[in-house]
């Protein structure tokens, strides 16, 4: 008797030499992925945070001129006690401001005493756990109003 073999059955599943061989496919294209990934994730979150910090930098700039132009503060008003250094700054953790003020007693000419250099620096930590500052400055002068 002769037993015919029907060609028409298809083999489904994988064999044990493609399993092997999809698994060492994998850990090998799977590493540098993640490490995309990751990279792209520190490349989108730097600039954010270094935006922020130009942000809260400019916001406390802004104040301290707010108070140079008030009737009620003026220049005289412009010392370290009254802008004491942040630690934590409320609704950004992870974020420290500070401010330096350094007066110059130059004649401008007698319109004014002189005028002062006004830096706000802020600080954080990035994304790859490396500590960062920025500074903004400016240069606010001593008038008299006529």
């Amino acid at each position: 008797m002769r037993i015919k073999l029907n060609k028409s059955i298809k083999r489904s599943g994988f064999t044990l030499i493609e399993t092997i061989a999809a698994v060492v496919l994998l850990s090998v294209a799977i590493p540098p992925m993640i490490w995309a990934v990751r990279d792209a994730h520190i490349q989108r979150i730097n600039p954010m945070l270094v935006s922020k910090a130009r942000w809260i930098a400019t916001e406390k700039l802004e104040n301290i001129i707010a108070d140079r132009h008030s009737e009620n503060r003026g220049y005289d008003y412009l010392t370290g006690g009254n802008y004491p250094a942040e630690s934590t700054i409320s609704g950004y953790p992870g974020f420290s401001r500070s401010v330096s003020l350094s007066e110059t007693d130059a004649d401008l000419q007698t319109a004014g005493d002189g005028y002062m250099t006004v830096t706000v620096s802020v600080s954080w930590t990035d994304a790859t756990g490396t500590p960062q500052t920025l500074a903004v400055s400016t240069v606010l002068t001593e008038y008299t109003s006529s």
